[in-house]
């Protein structure tokens, strides 16, 4: 399988992803900085423009992170990051749908509208004077998440990784270098981090 490539947290998601169930991906770099996304070459591929895109060994493409991480699951040899049964797998996409709108969300959208806004500003709609309102969503929602997992359960949603861990961590290391760095005195969150940036999926 081929993985449509870029910096970002987006495709660090589905490297971490695959690294996790057992599949390598190669990789082909799209040069998002230069706009190539968005050129029509990569438009026959992924008509969002967006990255990353993933193309099977049937020669099918699929988008969006959590779709492809999902089918990564499926045909992955690895253990399932989604969950083995449907109470596993509801549990699961509960936690990465709060994650992704909560947190993930409000933090890039504030990335794009401040600090990102030379990039995004010609490429889609920015809101500048909404970006500090967004991070300040972030952060808030990043210190409710702190507080569910009190009951020092090891990972988002329970005692095994799962997406919305492989999301929430991809996104906070890329807070971390955009200036929207999480508050290490979280004090569930700040050893979860840790702890993720140890697994050597982290690095892929």
């Amino acid at each position: 399988m081929k993985l449509y490539n870029s910096v970002g947290p987006n495709p660090h998601v589905v490297r971490m992803f695959a690294a996790e169930v057992g599949i390598h991906l190669d990789l082909e770099e799209i040069d998002i900085m230069t706009g190539a996304n968005r050129q029509a070459k990569f438009l026959e591929i992924n008509p969002s423009g967006q990255l990353p895109c993933l193309a099977t060994d049937d020669g099918d493409l699929i988008a969006e992170i959590t779709a492809i991480c999902e089918y990564l699951d499926e045909v992955g040899q690895g253990p399932s990051l989604m969950g083995t049964t449907p109470e596993e797998r509801a549990n699961t996409r509960m936690w990465t749908r709060r994650v992704d709108l909560n947190i993930c969300e409000p933090l890039a959208n504030g990335f794009r509208y401040s600090e990102g806004l030379p990039i995004f500003k010609d490429r889609m709609v920015t809101i500048p004077q909404a970006a500090d309102d967004l991070k300040r969503i972030a952060r808030d929602k990043l210190a409710w998440l702190n507080t569910q997992m009190q009951d020092n359960r090891a990972f988002v949603g329970g005692e095994n990784i799962s997406l919305a861990d492989v999301l929430l961590y991809c996104m906070l290391t890329f807070g971390n270098a955009v200036g929207q760095p999480f508050d290490v005195h979280l004090s569930h969150i700040k050893p979860w981090f840790d702890r993720m940036a140890q697994r050597p999926s982290a690095s892929a």
